[in-house]
C-alpha cells in the first residue's frame, strides 16, 4: 500500500432511531473492486425494508469484516475501504526486506501499535480452502453445470458464500484465473451439461410464464404476469430424494413477524360478495385514455382503495391499533399495499390516502409497485401503515385467509374477479363478481362492526358508474 493510501471504515449505519441493528443481505462488492462515492457496496435487510448502502468515499474495498447473512450491531465495522491509492498488492521484495528490520524496531514510548494493513486478504486466496466449512459440500445446480460444462474440480474453487459455499460466481472467477487449466485431467467431471450460463430451470419457467400470460385475465396492482421465483435448490446430502433451500434473511425476517401476528392477535375473517360489473364498464371506458395521459396502467385496485378509504372514514375504528389497557385509533390514512417480489412480500405505505382522488392513488400504486420489484424502497416508504389491502385476485384466487400485518387492526384482500350467473330482479344474468375478505383483531374489532365496514366497501365499489371521474 502505498504512503498516501489510508483504510476508511465502513461503519453499519442507524437505519431508523428504533433499529439497533441490521443483516448483511448481500455483498455488491467484493475485495479488490473499485469503489466511487455513493455506489452501493452491500444490501441490508431490517424488519422493516431492504436498504443499500453507499459508499461514502471512492477508493478500493480491500477487506469484508461480516460475511453475507450476518446480524450486526450498529456502528460495528462491516468493511474496509482504502481510499487515494491504488488497489492493495502483494508486498514488493524492498517491502518485504524491511519487514523483519522495522519488526525488531522498538516502538516509541507511549505510541499507539500500528495495525499492519499493508497485508491485506485478497478476494480469491491462493491459500487451500477448508474442506470442512459447513457449507462446502452443498452445491446448486448452477454451480455443478458450470464445474462440469468446464472440467473443473469443485473441491479446488475457493467458496465465498456463506459457510464457505461455492457460488456460480466463485466457478467463474476460477476460470478467470486460470488455475483451471491447470488441473490434472483426471479430476474433471464428465458429467454432460447444457450450454453454460443457462440455467437447468429456465426451460420450464419460460413454459409456465407463458401458460399464465394466456390465461391471466384480472389483476389489480400488478401490469405483468407474477414472475416465477428463481431459486437455486440443492441437493440434500446423503440423498437424492429431497432439497435443501437456505432461508434467507428477508424471508427470516417475514417468519418472524408472520408468527408475532399469528401468535399475538386472535385473528377472525369475514368475507362479502361484490358485484363489479360497473367497475369493470368504467375501467375499459377510462383505461386507454388515462395510460396516454399518465403512461401507467389504471387497475382495478385504485377504485378499491378509494373505496375503502371512504369506508374507514365512515367507521375509524378500523384504523386502530391495541395497546392493551388502550385502542389506539391513527387520524392519518395511511394504506399499506401488499406487494409480491420474487422471494417475499414487501408492504409500502401510501400516506395520508384519504386526501387523494383516484388518479392520484392509480399514481402512488404504480410508483411504489415499482420501487419494490426493483429494490428501491426506502425506510421511510415503509413506516406509518394504519391499514393493509391485499390483492390475491391476480393469481385467480378466489377465496382467502390474510394474515393481518401486525400491529394493524384489519388486512382486506380483493380476489379475482370472475363472471357468474347472478339472480336479479328473479331473472338470471350473467354479472362480474368478486369477493373481498377481511381478516381481524378480534380485541378490537367485533363481527357487527366489521360486517357494516365491509358492507360499506361494498356500496361504494357497487356505486361507481360510467359517470365517476377520475380527478
Amino acid at each position: 500500500m502505498s504512503d498516501n493510501t489510508k483504510l476508511t471504515d465502513v461503519i453499519m449505519p442507524q437505519l431508523a432511531e428504533s433499529l439497533v441493528s441490521a443483516t448483511i443481505g448481500k455483498w455488491l462488492k467484493q475485495p479488490g473492486d473499485t469503489i466511487e462515492q455513493y455506489e452501493p457496496i452491500c444490501e441490508l435487510i431490517t424488519d422493516k425494508v431492504n436498504a443499500e448502502l453507499p459508499a461514502t468515499v471512492d477508493g478500493t474495498l480491500v477487506e469484508l469484516l461480516a460475511e453475507e447473512g450476518q446480524t450486526v450491531s450498529v456502528g460495528e465495522i462491516i468493511a474496509r475501504i482504502a481510499v487515494a491509492g491504488a488497489a492493495p498488492a502483494a508486498a514488493t521484495p524492498a517491502a518485504a526486506a524491511a519487514g523483519p528490520a522495522n519488526a525488531a524496531a522498538p516502538a516509541a514510548p507511549g505510541a499507539a501499535p500500528q495495525p499492519a494493513h499493508a497485508s491485506v486478504r485478497p478476494s480469491v486466496p491462493a491459500a487451500p480452502y477448508d474442506a470442512d466449512a459447513p457449507m462446502r459440500s452443498r452445491y446448486s445446480p448452477a454451480v455443478q453445470t458450470l464445474a462440469a460444462e468446464h472440467g473443473i474440480n469443485l473441491a479446488a474453487v475457493p467458496g465465498t458464500g456463506l459457510g464457505g459455499r461455492i457460488t456460480r460466481k466463485d466457478v467463474l472467477a476460477f476460470l478467470e484465473s486460470g488455475a483451471a487449466a491447470a488441473q490434472p485431467a483426471a479430476t474433471a467431471p464428465t458429467v454432460a451439461a447444457p450450454a453454460p450460463q443457462q440455467p437447468v430451470f429456465q426451460p420450464i419457467q419460460e413454459e409456465v410464464r407463458g401458460e399464465l400470460q394466456h390465461l391471466r385475465h384480472s389483476g389489480l396492482h400488478l401490469s405483468e404476469s407474477p414472475k416465477i421465483p428463481t431459486i437455486e435448490v440443492e441437493g440434500g446430502r446423503g440423498s437424492s430424494s429431497e432439497y435443501l433451500i437456505d432461508v434467507t434473511p428477508i424471508r427470516n425476517t417475514i417468519a418472524t413477524r408472520m408468527r408475532q401476528s399469528v401468535s399475538e392477535i386472535p385473528h377472525a375473517w369475514t368475507m362479502i360478495e361484490v358485484d363489479v360489473t360497473n367497475l369493470v364498464v368504467l375501467r375499459n371506458k377510462l383505461k386507454d385514455e388515462f395510460k396516454r395521459k399518465e403512461g401507467i396502467n389504471l387497475t382495478y385496485l385504485a377504485f378499491l382503495m378509494k373505496a375503502v378509504v371512504s369506508a374507514i372514514k365512515d367507521y375509524p375504528i378500523m384504523n386502530s391499533v391495541w395497546a392493551v389497557d388502550k385502542i389506539i385509533v391513527k387520524r392519518d390514512i395511511n394504506i399499506s399495499l401488499a406487494v409480491g417480489t420474487e422471494d417475499s412480500v414487501m408492504t409500502p405505505v401510501i400516506k395520508k390516502a384519504d386526501q387523494k382522488n383516484v388518479a392520484g392513488l392509480a399514481r402512488e400504486i404504480d410508483e411504489l409497485a415499482l420501487k419494490t420489484r426493483e429494490g428501491k424502497l426506502r425506510l421511510e416508504d415503509m413506516q406509518g401503515g394504519t391499514f393493509t389491502v391485499n390483492n390475491t385476485g391476480s393469481f385467480g384466487s378466489i377465496l382467502s385467509y390474510p394474515i393481518i400485518n401486525y400491529p394493524q387492526a384489519a388486512i382486506l384482500t380483493f380476489e379475482s374477479i370472475v363472471k357468474k350467473p347472478v339472480v336479479i330482479n328473479d331473472m338470471i344474468a350473467v354479472r362480474s363478481m368478486a369477493n373481498i375478505c377481511l381478516s381481524l383483531d378480534h380485541r378490537i374489532l367485533d363481527g357487527v362492526i366489521s360486517g357494516r365496514f365491509l358492507q360499506r366497501v361494498k356500496d361504494n365499489v357497487e356505486g361507481y358508474t360510467p359517470d365517476t371521474k377520475l380527478y
